[in-house]
């Protein structure tokens, strides 16, 4: 049943007036019983399309609100329909969308209902490179098999669709990726397995990376242990950590401290490794059992620590302990402390003669100018001190 609607009667009519000739008799239905003191209508049409169908009609306001609400159940429901493909599918229900509506290459406009790329990047609002970018994961996809070729698809038509795992192995979202710095970056991003996209962006954002450094201790350590690992192939990086190694006190103080560690640790490692040990006097010798097996317990101590553990205190108590028998070892056997008591001082005169040698005033065309007391002073004294050395050896000399 098709009810017309009249319009309402002009403001200045009374609520007492009652319709004139040539006035719709249901006009009169605007003015309804219990009408409110402001002249607002209580009421609205459908009462008169209530009482035209004799059934009950919602009010205008609770209506317009039902209507309301279901157009938005039906935007909800549909964005939870896509979200739920796009989980499903990832990119490729992206893709198939420009798949089945961008025309592919070596087909003219007038041959197929598909758009060109640029076209349906002016409708989609974005760059035509965007949209050859899901083209071509596509293209590669359907050489592997796992799609139709452009050519099987129509506009509107719906596919199976590969598994959304799969998409970032096509899709390259950057055109940075291109280049040889971003190949580089996907082939590493590859190799450490993970998504090449990830490492592009990350590198395509080194104002991020560094507040992620500063921020968080497991990304400056994730940063730490890539930048050990391109140290090794990297010269002229080599080059400048260690100068700002060199220009930085603190970090300067920390080198010195680790390398003394790693120093200790060597030596004890030596023993362990090899059997051999070095006396205080620089000699090499056989390390004794006793001396060998306290080693290994000092060593696999610090092997046991954590890799953020610090060491210097166990390589320092490992060094001693180890330094302590070695001169224990030394000293109880009366041909080893003879042979490093030689070893010693020959260590010693060594020293001596390479110093006296740089000591040379072949430079120097007036010593008047550099001539003090004291330096006069100390050679005599050094002269005097040689003399006795050489006395005793030849005292000590075969045939003596």
């Amino acid at each position: 049943m098709t009810v017309e609607i009249a319009q309402p009667a002009p403001a200045a009519q009374s609520a007492d007036e009652t319709p004139g000739e040539g006035t719709p008799a249901d006009e009169a239905f605007w003015e309804e019983p219990g009408a409110p003191d402001d002249g607002g209508p209580a009421g609205s049409a459908h009462g008169i399309v209530a009482q035209a169908t004799g059934t009950d009609v919602v009010p205008e306001s609770t209506s317009t609100d039902v209507v309301a609400q279901s157009a938005a159940n039906d935007v909800v429901a549909q964005d939870a329909r896509d979200f739920g493909a796009y989980v499903r599918a990832g990119g490729w229900a992206f893709a198939l969308k420009v798949a089945r509506s961008v025309r592919p290459g070596g087909e003219a406009a007038g041959e197929t209902a598909k758009i060109s790329a640029k076209e349906f990047a002016e409708l989609a609002g974005c760059s035509p490179e965007r949209v050859m970018r899901y083209y071509k994961a596509w293209d590669k996809a359907a050489d592997d098999g796992l799609v139709p070729y452009f050519e099987a698809l129509a506009p509107g038509q719906d596919v199976e669709l590969p598994d959304s795992d799969v998409w970032h192995s096509y899709y390259i979202s950057r055109s940075s990726a291109a280049s040889d710095r971003g190949t580089a970056i996907a082939a590493a991003a590859e190799a450490e397995g993970i998504r090449p996209t990830k490492a592009l962006e990350v590198a395509e954002n080194p104002t991020a990376l560094r507040a992620a450094i500063l921020a968080d201790p497991s990304t400056a350590k994730a940063a730490r242990a890539a930048l050990l690992d391109r140290l090794k192939e990297d010269p002229s990086l080599q080059t400048e950590l260690a100068r700002d190694i060199a220009r930085t006190d603190d970090l300067k103080k920390a080198v010195a401290t680790e390398t003394q560690a790693a120093s200790r640790i060597g030596y004890v490692r030596q023993i362990v490794e090899n059997g051999q040990v070095k006396t205080p006097a620089g000699q090499t010798i056989d390390a004794p059992a006793e001396l060998r097996a306290e080693a290994e317990r000092h060593l696999s101590l610090i092997d046991e620590l954590d890799e953020d553990e610090d060491t210097g205190e166990w390589a320092t108590d490992a060094y001693d302990t180890v330094k302590d028998l070695v001169a224990q070892t030394v000293q109880a056997n009366p041909e080893l402390r003879l042979q490093e008591r030689r070893t010693k001082f020959y260590s010693s005169l060594q020293k001596a003669t390479k110093v006296f040698e740089e000591l040379t005033f072949d430079d120097v065309d007036d010593l008047d100018t550099i001539y003090e007391d004291d330096m006069l002073q100390r050679l005599e004294e050094l002269q005097q001190a040689v003399g006795m050395c050489i006395t005793a050896l030849r005292k000590a000399a075969p045939g003596n």
